[in-house]
């Protein structure tokens, strides 16, 4: 009886056409790499002039940009012209002549503004401001994005330009919530169509979140939850819809609520409260 060897050279396996060969296969066996943060994302070393005064209170970005080009800044007496230059500290730069103080820790403040002033510094036309409204003896404060005019309601305000910016930003995802009461007929399916998003004037609005509250005859109260915050939004999509605005009031931005503030009241938001939010948030 004839005893059969086994093969020296033993069949291989099919090769597996979907495997990565080569460089992908070596780096497809080790963790992905961590891309270096941005310039921008940085929180420590050489930081651009307008994220160093942002962060310092001076002002959001866009508002030391806007410094700079009136040439209100200076390092070491010499006139910035551009927002570029990198660096370390505050050291030598002043605004408006006064040197500028190391940035204190964030804070935030919860504001009931009342209908009648506007979300600004100041106005050529001489109309009330926010500022007009706050009590005095307050510290340097930026709002959180803006209310209209005639809009009511919850105004976030902090001493912190760079976390202004990031609660402004839609990318962040922060919810505002509004009550509105209008004049005119709507449905609660007309509102709930706003969940696609919808295009006015060819400015595309995203998702809306609207729930017709109640109603009294043609007049009704709608709440809307969004993350964009547009320029006018609410006002414009509910007027494309056929409906008059006749008041608007924020009620929430994103865990903040307006609660029991009473009109023009201000009130710190407590660390804790702060600190769990900013960790949420990224």
């Amino acid at each position: 009886m004839t005893t059969r060897r086994p093969p020296r050279n033993p069949p291989r396996p099919a090769p597996d056409r979907d495997a990565p060969k080569g460089r992908r296969a070596a780096r497809g066996a080790q963790p992905p790499r961590k891309p270096a943060p941005a310039e921008s994302d940085r929180e420590d070393g050489p930081q651009r002039i307008a994220k160093l005064l942002a962060r310092a209170g001076v002002g959001s970005r866009r508002d030391v940009e806007r410094m700079i080009e009136e040439g209100r800044i200076a390092l070491n007496g010499e006139i910035v012209a551009q927002p570029a230059p990198l660096l370390a500290s505050l050291e030598g730069l002043t605004v408006d002549g006064n040197p500028v103080a190391k940035p204190v820790s964030t804070r935030l403040y919860r504001f009931h503004k009342p209908a009648g002033c506007l979300t600004a510094a100041r106005d050529p036309k001489g109309r009330k401001t926010i500022y007009d409204v706050l009590p005095k003896g307050l510290p340097r404060l930026m709002p959180v994005g803006r209310l209209d005019y005639n809009t009511e309601g919850l105004l976030l305000l902090t001493n912190d330009g760079e976390f202004k910016r990031q609660l402004e930003l839609p990318a962040s995802g922060v919810e505002r919530t509004y009550r509105a009461r209008a004049f005119g007929d709507i449905s609660q399916t007309q509102l709930e169509d706003l969940v696609e998003g919808i295009e006015i004037d060819g400015i595309r609005y995203g998702k809306i979140d609207a729930n017709l509250e109640r109603r009294t005859g043609r007049n009704q109260w709608i709440e809307m939850t969004l993350t964009e915050g547009k320029n006018r939004e609410v006002r414009r999509v509910l007027e494309h819809l056929g409906l008059q605005v006749s008041r608007l009031i924020r009620t929430r931005y994103g865990q903040f609520t307006l609660e029991d503030l009473d009109l023009g009241q201000v009130e710190i938001v407590a660390r804790d409260e702060l600190f769990q939010f900013r960790r949420r948030l990224g």
